[in-house]
């Protein structure tokens, strides 16, 4: 007792190592105080269709445990949080089969007490998910639909959306082309109902930022990006693209079986954006700025793959509901959605400014990123463009434009 007695005495001879006894005094006070009392336990569930196994070799095959790796990275990083905020998280899969119902899944969670949902599904079963939902209190988070849709007539007040619109998408796509003066496209549209609602945005964008889309051409040739056969050219599809007056080729084909072919094939030299060649993206493997090196790399760690897009949203979710929970000190939705939709919510999402929802659609306003295979181009909103809340409602739906009307 007589040497701590010295110790303590000395210490109090000199200020700032009593300031930092002090100090680690009241840290260490602090955290057994919050170790004592019991935690808050936070729930979430994922819901999204099982991915189907990749074919024999396929370089860009969707991973089975896409999107829920990313959801899975947060929570571990919400927990590390947590551990000082009194909170824990944990995240509750319901992989449903092809002819399964989400909605089924989703309400057998919800019946245990869940009230928050990531959601990856397509939009008919997203806003199946929501309404069936909605009598709980659920709040739901679109982390993969990027459909126009849910954010205008048949947006929900109990949905979120984290992956950015079509409109996001080619509003970006229709900045880069009108800075660059690249001010004549040319559309070429796949066959799959995706494909002709890309294309719808891109002409609503072009009308938006003053672009002239010259010719439409259909693709008919069938999917030769995904070709397994020796011959690697095809006469006809390498005239497709001959003659007339534009500056780019604007491609449609969100399923990828074409767009990779035109790099390279056209008759004319011509650059390729939109779905592919140079797309705009919410996430891209390539992206290092603003500390997304240190992103990138805690989930390669962390999945043994590279990030990918609907990783990134459903991380960007599983963080937001996290953000959501340690302000309010409370999982509670009607809470969490007060504060999502506030103007104090700004979600740190590694692309140099910070994402918030808009409130009359509740998609979550972010930077977009031109990502080419090995590097990025530039990011959105394009310099020059300016607006009265965010340079960020550029991109998609303003709310003059708005069509969601949510009770």
């Amino acid at each position: 007792m007589g040497s701590s007695f010295k110790i303590f005495a000395a210490l109090r001879r000199r200020p700032v190592l009593w300031a930092a006894f002090c100090a680690f005094c009241l840290c260490a006070g602090a955290l057994k105080g919050a170790q004592a009392q019991e935690k808050l336990k936070i729930d979430i569930g994922y819901i999204a269709y099982a991915k189907p196994p990749p074919p024999l070799y396929d370089l860009e095959a969707v991973p089975r445990d896409e999107g829920v790796k990313g959801a899975a990275l947060a929570i571990s990083e919400n927990n590390t949080t947590g551990a000082f905020t009194g909170q824990s998280f944990e995240l509750t899969e319901a992989l449903v089969e092809p002819g399964e119902s989400p909605v089924e899944a989703a309400r057998k969670l919800a019946d245990k007490g869940l009230r928050l949902f990531i959601a990856d599904l397509p939009a008919a079963e997203l806003l199946q998910l929501a309404d069936a939902l909605r009598p709980s209190g659920a709040l739901v988070f679109n982390a993969s639909a990027p459909d126009d849709r849910l954010r205008g007539p048949d947006c929900r007040a109990n949905l979120f959306h984290i992956a950015p619109s079509r409109a996001m998408l080619t509003d970006a796509l229709a900045q880069f082309l009108l800075v660059r003066r690249w001010t004549r496209a040319l559309l070429v549209i796949g066959p799959g109902e995706a494909d002709a609602a890309y294309a719808a945005a891109f002409r609503a964008s072009a009308r938006k930022f003053g672009l002239k889309i010259v010719a439409e051409k259909p693709w008919t040739f069938g999917p030769l990006a995904r070709a397994r056969g020796d011959n690697i050219t095809e006469a006809e599809a390498l005239n497709f693209a001959r003659g007339g007056d534009y500056d780019v080729i604007v491609v449609a084909d969100e399923a990828a079986d074409f767009g990779d072919f035109l790099l390279y094939r056209t008759a004319d030299p011509k650059l390729v954006l939109g779905t592919q060649g140079l797309v705009p993206t919410s996430w891209s493997a390539v992206h290092i700025a603003w500390g997304a090196e240190q992103l990138q790399s805690r989930f390669l760690r962390f999945a043994g793959r590279v990030m990918r897009p609907v990783d990134y949203q459903a991380w960007m979710a599983a963080r937001a509901i996290g953000d959501a929970a340690q302000n309010q000190k409370s999982a509670n939705p009607e809470g969490l959605r007060a504060f999502l939709d506030g103007p104090d919510f700004n979600l740190a999402n590694y692309k140099g400014s910070p994402g918030s929802f808009r409130p009359w659609d509740q998609q979550l306003r972010q930077v977009l990123l031109y990502a080419q295979p090995k590097s990025i181009v530039g990011v959105a909103p394009q310099p020059g463009f300016l607006h009265q809340r965010s340079v960020l409602d550029t991109l998609g739906a303003d709310l003059p434009e708005t069509t969601c009307h949510m009770n």
